[in-house]
C-alpha cells in the first residue's frame, strides 16, 4: 500500500499539545507490542530454558545445590507444563502485559516465601467489576477447568521424567570412571525434578481450597444455578489430586506437608 502523505496545511492546524500526547500513545503502543497481547509473556523474554531456574531455586531453597547438567527436551517440558499450575491464578495485573509479565516464583520450602492464603482468589474474584454475577461463575470455572485441562499434560511428563531418572539413577553405580562432580549434579538433578512435581501437587491442593472459599462466597453473595457446575468441576479437579497418576517421595529430610 502506498505511503498515506498528509498536506502541510493540515498539520499546521495540529494543537501544540498533540505532539505530546501522540508520542505518549505511540510509547504505550510500542510497549503494548512488547509486552504481548492477553497476556502472554513478550517474545523478547520467552526461550527454550525460560523456567529452568525452577530446579536451582527448589535445591537453593532447602539449601542444596542445583545441578549443573543441560536440561533435556523432558526436564524442560516438566518445567514448562509446571509453570502455569505454580502461579497463582490472575496474579498477574493486566498493566504488566505491558510493562512485564513474568517473575521466578520463590518455592515454598523457601524461608520467608508468602504465606499462603486462600481467601487471595476469591477476594480478588468477588472485588473486581464484572458485569453480572454470572460472569464471576464463569471465571471461576474456566479457571478450574484450566487447571484440569492442564493436570494430564504436566503429569505425563513427570512419569517420563521420573521414569528416566530412576533408570539414570540405576547406572550411576554403572558408569565408568564417573568423577564426584558428575555424580553429585546428576543426583541434584534427580532431586530438583522430584520437587518440582511437589510443588505443582502442593500448588494444585491450595488452588481446590481457594476454589472452594471462592465458591462458598459466590453461593451466598449471588446464589446461581451456575454453581452446581463450579461445584462439580472443583470435585473432578480435587479427586485428581487426591489420586495423582505420579507418586513421588520427600527429598530426604526435607518432607513437606502439601495441605494448604
Amino acid at each position: 500500500m502506498p505511503e498515506t502523505s498528509f498536506p502541510i496545511r493540515i498539520i499546521s492546524r495540529i494543537p501544540h499539545s498533540l505532539p505530546v500526547l501522540t508520542l505518549l500513545l505511540l510509547s504505550v503502543t510500542l510497549g503494548a507490542c512488547s509486552g504481548g497481547d492477553f497476556g502472554r509473556t513478550r517474545a523478547d523474554f520467552r526461550n527454550d530454558d525460560m523456567h529452568g531456574w525452577m530446579g536451582g531455586e527448589v535445591t537453593g531453597s532447602i539449601g542444596l545445590r542445583p545441578s549443573q547438567f543441560q536440561l533435556t527436551d523432558n526436564e524442560r517440558l516438566l518445567r514448562d507444563l509446571a509453570y502455569p499450575l505454580i502461579e497463582p491464578p490472575h496474579s498477574r495485573p493486566a498493566w504488566k502485559s505491558v510493562f512485564g509479565d513474568y517473575k521466578p516464583l520463590p518455592s515454598p520450602w523457601r524461608l520467608g516465601a508468602p504465606p499462603f492464603d486462600r481467601t487471595a482468589y476469591g477476594r480478588q474474584l468477588i472485588d473486581e467489576p464484572h458485569r453480572s454475577d454470572a460472569s464471576r461463575y464463569q471465571q471461576l470455572i474456566e479457571d478450574v477447568r484450566d487447571d484440569i485441562t492442564r493436570f494430564e499434560p504436566f503429569y505425563a511428563a513427570a512419569a517420563r521424567v521420573l521414569d528416566l531418572d530412576r533408570k539414570r539413577n540405576a547406572s550411576l553405580s554403572q558408569v565408568s570412571e564417573l568423577s564426584p562432580r558428575e555424580h553429585a549434579d546428576a543426583v541434584a538433578r534427580m532431586e530438583e525434578n522430584t520437587l518440582i512435581v511437589q510443588w505443582v501437587q502442593q500448588c494444585l491442593e491450595r488452588r481446590i481450597s481457594s476454589y472452594h472459599w471462592a465458591l462458598e462466597r459466590l453461593v451466598i453473595q449471588g446464589p446461581d444455578n451456575m454453581a452446581a457446575d463450579a461445584d462439580r468441576l472443583i470435585t473432578e479437579l480435587a479427586s485428581q489430586t487426591a489420586n495423582p497418576p505420579v507418586v513421588v517421595q520427600p527429598v530426604i529430610g526435607h518432607a513437606l506437608s502439601t495441605r494448604g
